[in-house]
């Protein structure tokens, strides 16, 4: 097997909030969406995959959607640009969680949930591979 991800799915409780805030809000652009399911292209070869948790249930099996232990990660080249972010959330209807704070690992990270309870950490990570990724994927 390869090493690598192409999907992360994860399972909703409510597909038109899940919507309304990701395109609507955040202004994202969908790759496929129907009535219970949305798929946004978050990278190359990268797909962020949203089901209704009774689709999702059907095909994967019981899933709880409370508290689900997971953060989905967004770097970015600055703490100022992670506040940004941050406030760009949080104006969308997300739920903060933490402010940025300068972390002990010497970057600075902040964390909302998105409606389904998601959490989605905003960090600027000073080391090589922070740098790297956002290069990777062209970041200015």
């Amino acid at each position: 097997m390869d090493q690598r991800i192409t999907f992360i799915t994860l399972a909703v409780a409510d597909m038109p909030a899940t919507k309304k805030f990701y395109l609507d809000a955040l202004g994202w652009q969908s790759s496929y969406q129907d009535e219970t399911v949305l798929m946004l292209q978050v990278a190359p070869g990268v797909v962020l995959s949203f089901w209704e948790a009774q689709e999702f249930e059907a095909e994967a099996g019981p899933v709880s959607l409370k508290n689900a232990p997971i953060t989905i990660a967004h770097n970015c080249r600055s703490a100022e640009a992670v506040d940004a972010v941050l406030q760009t959330a949080i104006d969308a209807g997300a739920t903060l969680l933490t402010p940025g704070t300068p972390r002990e690992w010497g970057g600075y990270s902040g964390y909302f949930s998105d409606p389904n309870g998601y959490r989605w950490e905003i960090a600027w990570n000073p080391t090589p591979m922070g740098e790297q990724l956002l290069d990777e994927v062209g970041v200015e």
